[in-house]
């Protein structure tokens, strides 16, 4: 499979699998992160989630997925050796954490974190990379000993020129549906004393 087959599949995940749950989410008053696992063999779905903070603040989109991954029968559930992990949103520390220790050897996000701070309004996990672990934005290793992290929208970026436009077309709708997405969770968080992450 070349780069931008298993980017539109990507793409169909966030799409398909990982957007309607985030609805619900954000109706019920979540954040509008989210993740899936898919096998490297087919690129089928093992599970896929969303941001559960309402029922505990760990629930990241990432960590939920990974506890429901999990939660699988160990017969059912692939090595993560065997998996690829995508997340809607450039993972947040956290979220780094919990993909290092649970062994996956990467990553892909569609959208930055200063996507999520400009876009989505939701800057929190910048100010924790920057107060905590006092890095700026992109400054850990994306290519380490454990993993590699990729952002889709650079892979986009280096695809050939036919492929590329097809492909941000299907982000910008993307994009537009996270941005109502956002906007609803916005208007509904008044009084919400949870930080932002």
């Amino acid at each position: 499979m070349n780069d931008a087959a298993l980017i539109a599949r990507l793409l169909d995940v966030i799409e398909q699998d990982i957007m309607p749950k985030t609805a619900a989410g954000v109706r019920a008053g979540n954040k509008l992160f989210g993740a899936a696992i898919l096998r490297k063999s087919d690129l089928s779905v093992v599970v896929a989630e969303t941001n559960n903070e309402i029922e505990n603040p760990l629930w990241h989109g990432e960590v939920h997925a990974l506890k429901r991954f999990y939660e699988l029968p160990q017969d059912r559930r692939p090595d993560t050796a065997d998996c690829i992990f995508v997340a809607t949103h450039e993972p947040c520390s956290l979220c780094l954490s919990a993909i290092t220790w649970t062994g996956f050897d990467n990553f892909y996000f569609l959208f930055s974190h200063e996507d999520s701070r400009d876009s989505f309004a939701i800057p929190h996990d910048l100010k924790i990379l920057k107060e905590v672990f006092t890095l700026d934005p992109g400054g850990y290793n994306a290519k380490n000993a454990y993993w590699t992290g990729h952002a889709i929208r650079r892979l986009v970026e280096a695809s050939p020129e036919t492929e590329r436009t097809v492909l941000q077309v299907r982000i910008a709708a993307i994009a537009a549906g996270y941005d109502a997405l956002s906007a609803a969770y916005q208007s509904g968080k008044s009084g919400n004393d949870i930080p932002l992450n």
